[in-house]
């Protein structure tokens, strides 16, 4: 047998690229050239490699002397294990409504972690300290889960992201109630193109406690990572990680693509392409007749209402979700490489699907 033959054949057209989500986009080629990069030899498993070590290098010089980061394999294996990591068996999570954690995870946090949610509706997916006080109550009621940590997400999934000075606020307010914060950052890298600042500014420097770190709605392949920012809020990570079955044993191939996305500037040029696409998106919209934008766009997301047959029909040419079928609301996604020419083919359509009403 040839070793350099492959029978892999390609079953995609790489020229489609849709608006569904940015988990659509496929892997950044400097990410790729990593992962070759990493491949060969033998390394230590399940974490004692160079690339894993080298990455907590390049966590601390974006977060801090104190962070340490854990890999992972997924946004929802990431935050089932930081949620578990700053509760007791008996502790419970305020989030808001439209939170990941409670939408989009299969009942994960519960079921895997153990974990109450306790929700609190938000018009723009933002948690304050006056709504995280309406489940903020019952501390010493053994009738009632304890609240123990407020979650947010940056961005959110309403595409918002909270200011420095918002975070400040939250982690401020529940520290002082005795609660941790957790920062679900699936699309922080969003978040920092969006406000001009490095990570740290709206993390550690404002009093997060523990990070869920994406990497794949960012250009990675595969893997997100626990980081760490607060080392006495958490309890055994590395055993936790392990029960959560988010243990790597190959874990060089999930560090190195952190590696490559932090260690210069590919995760900023990245979450900023998709944002300004994002922008270039809604401008065009704004332009378009009977199209309400519903959020602030303020990352890679755009939240629209429009009839739903128009919807159905546009998504026969491009694929995208429905965020509330009932309402007409849809969501729009841009990704590191969505193009200036899909956004103006998308808006083209959706100008001609409007115009058979």
């Amino acid at each position: 047998m040839n070793p350099s033959r492959t029978d892999a054949r390609r079953h995609h057209d790489p020229e489609v690229r849709g608006f569904a989500s940015d988990n659509y986009a496929g892997a950044h080629p400097e990410v790729l050239a990593a992962l070759a990069l990493a491949n060969g030899g033998h390394q230590v498993a399940y974490g004692e490699d160079a690339y894993t070590d080298n990455l907590q290098r390049i966590i601390r010089s974006h977060f801090g002397a104190t962070a340490e980061a854990y890999p992972v394999f997924n946004g929802t294996g990431a935050n089932v294990v930081a949620l578990q990591a700053v509760t007791d068996r008996w502790g419970a999570v305020i989030c808001a409504e439209s939170a990941h954690i409670n939408v989009d995870e299969c009942g994960a946090p519960e079921r895997m972690g153990g974990l109450k949610l306790l929700t609190v509706p938000t018009p723009d997916g933002k948690l304050t300290p006056e709504l995280i006080d309406r489940q903020a109550y019952g501390f010493e009621d053994e009738h009632r889960a304890m609240p123990q940590v407020v979650s947010i997400t940056q961005s959110t999934e309403l595409g918002t992201v909270y200011t420095p000075d918002e975070v400040r606020a939250i982690c401020e307010h529940a520290h002082a109630r005795g609660m941790y914060v957790h920062l679900d950052g699936s699309r922080l890298a969003n978040a920092a193109a969006f406000l001009d600042v490095p990570m740290r500014t709206f993390t550690n420097a404002v009093g997060v406690d523990i990070l869920s770190l994406g990497g794949t709605k960012n250009g990675a392949m595969f893997g997100e990572a626990v980081v760490v920012l607060n080392p006495d809020a958490v309890r055994r990570m590395k055993h936790l990680r392990k029960m959560s079955m988010q243990l790597a044993s190959k874990m060089r191939f999930v560090s190195v693509q952190l590696e490559a996305l932090l260690a210069r500037d590919l995760w900023l040029r990245n979450a900023r392409h998709a944002n300004e696409m994002a922008q270039r998106l809604a401008e065009g919209v704004r332009a378009v007749g009977g199209v309400e934008i519903l959020h602030p766009v303020q990352s890679n997301a755009v939240f629209a209402r429009l009839p739903q047959e128009v919807s159905r029909r546009l998504q026969r040419r491009f694929r995208f979700y429905f965020w509330d079928e009932a309402a007409g609301d849809v969501r729009w996604m841009c990704s590191f490489d969505t193009t200036e020419d899909d956004v103006d083919a998308f808006v083209a359509a959706l100008k001609e699907e409007m115009a058979r009403q």
